[in-house]
């Protein structure tokens, strides 16, 4: 059956207004993230009620990587969410966020003892347990007499509070499925040639069960992730069936039920007019049968979880930008190229580099006095940045020919891997982000950066400066 036949052309991304991209201009500057919250907790509340339509002992954890902006993961949380968090950083987000730790889980596939340390004294509910390295560190930690402290001390060379030893975090064990994904190869991660997790096919999945139950540790079940912006559900559904399989397996060979069983993420989103997304319930009904099917006739009824990031909160944001210059150059045989230079660039949307990612690119407004007509003639252009690279970052977008400097134009669906992406290349300053309440009114949630805080942790050495 091909589960893509239909085509799903609703349309769900939040717009800018014209009043609203002025405004946020004109109090805030830009370039500007921009992130409604109303939208952000609808779709959030779509994901989770679709997932316990199709099975009620289900739960969703939001991939903080996506976007870990504080009020972001608050939000989350809000919703119902647990916090997946891939790094210290990420945890320590999440506490600053107010989210208590026993309602996050933490992944990485090359956690340092310090990083471990932290995330059992911090109080953790689960961790995802990457490589045969980290079980036995996980033992480790957890049969110590010193507390998790004493450990981070010595791992950090400072000086820690002693705190009073406490139990070993849930273990879940991310499993590499042999999945390979149609999508770009910088965000697959299910295939056997992968970094992340146990390989199922060369048995290492299979002793990794077998060495958690050696050391009497708390494994509770399996993970997998088999890649992102995956707008066919079949990568998915053969990694959650390879899960449940494979959980079914390891009860009749070790004895071992599985408690929880968690698909990751990946669902895609509409980033361009192009892209047709299946629709969260849909796509929640058809990850659930296949699990099912893996599980069929085992007896096992798991908790079932995923972890989506991208799909709950990219559709939710846009990046807004001020036109700064437009020059139309030869590009030979009696060609040309219109170029619109923005006030960003690479330095806060590397993914078009990265991935070539396309990205849809509106107009929202034009500077007070000018006259905008019902209907405007649109050409394609080049969307570039001001960094000192091509930084081409939305190449033959259509906009209006008459696009010139002052307009304000927005891109679509930032609201994921923007912000947390963000750097600081040519010395430009990170743009902050707005957050629009559900009342309407706007609220900076991110400073932009300043130029004291870019440079506070540089150090120039004495004899150095001229």
């Amino acid at each position: 059956m091909n589960l893509m036949s239909a085509k799903y052309a609703t349309d769900s991304r939040f717009r800018l207004t014209d009043i609203q991209a002025k405004e946020i201009a004109a109090t805030f500057g830009t370039p500007q993230y921009v992130i409604a919250e109303a939208h952000l907790r609808e779709r959030i509340r779509l994901y989770i009620d679709s997932f316990k339509e199709a099975y009620p002992n289900s739960q969703v954890a939001f991939a903080s990587k996506a976007n870990s902006t504080l009020a972001v993961l608050a939000i989350a949380a809000q919703e119902g969410c647990i916090i997946d968090v891939a790094s210290e950083g990420e945890l320590r987000a999440a506490l600053l966020a107010g989210i208590p730790a026993n309602r996050c889980h933490l992944h990485g596939n090359n956690k340092q003892p310090e990083e471990l340390a932290f995330a059992f004294e911090a109080g953790v509910s689960e961790i995802v347990v990457d490589n045969f390295g980290e079980i036995e560190l996980i033992s480790e930690l957890a049969r110590t007499d010193e507390p998790a402290s004493q450990i981070v001390s010595e791992a950090l060379g400072v000086e820690m509070p002693a705190k009073k030893k406490i139990r070993c975090p849930n273990l879940v064990l991310r499993l590499a499925p042999g999945v390979d994904p149609h999508t770009h190869q910088k965000i697959s991660t299910g295939q056997d040639d992968t970094k992340f997790g146990f390989n199922v096919s060369d048995g290492s999945a299979e002793k990794a069960v077998q060495r958690c139950l050696e050391l009497s540790l708390p494994v509770i079940g399996y993970h997998c992730h088999v890649g992102s912006q995956l707008l066919d559900p079949e990568a998915q559904r053969s990694g959650g069936e390879t899960l449940g399989q494979f959980a079914k397996d390891m009860k009749a060979k070790h004895g071992f039920e599985a408690k929880v069983i968690n698909v990751g993420g990946g669902l895609g989103v509409k980033y361009t007019d192009a892209d047709n997304p299946m629709p969260i319930p849909e796509y929640c009904r058809l990850i659930v049968e296949a699990i099912l099917d893996g599980l069929k006739g085992s007896g096992i009824e798991p908790l079932l979880v995923q972890e989506p990031g991208r799909s709950l909160v990219a559709e939710s944001g846009v990046t807004l930008y001020s036109v700064g210059v437009v020059k139309t150059v030869p590009t030979g045989n009696g060609s040309t190229r219109t170029y619109v230079i923005v006030d960003g660039g690479l330095s806060d949307n590397p993914r078009p580099v990265m991935y070539g990612s396309k990205y849809t690119v509106e107009r929202v407004a034009q500077p007070d006095g000018v006259i905008q007509a019902d209907i405007v003639a649109k050409s394609k252009m080049t969307v570039s940045g001001k960094h000192c690279e091509t930084d081409k970052l939305f190449e033959d977008v259509l906009l209006p020919n008459d696009t010139d400097a002052g307009d304000l134009i927005q891109v679509l669906c930032t609201g994921a891997y923007n912000s947390t992406m963000a750097s600081n290349y040519n010395r430009y300053r990170r743009p902050g982000t707005v957050l629009i309440r559900t009342d309407g009114s706007y609220v900076p949630v991110q400073r932009p950066e300043t130029w004291d805080e870019m440079f506070a942790r540089e150090i120039v050495p004495p004899g150095l400066k001229v």
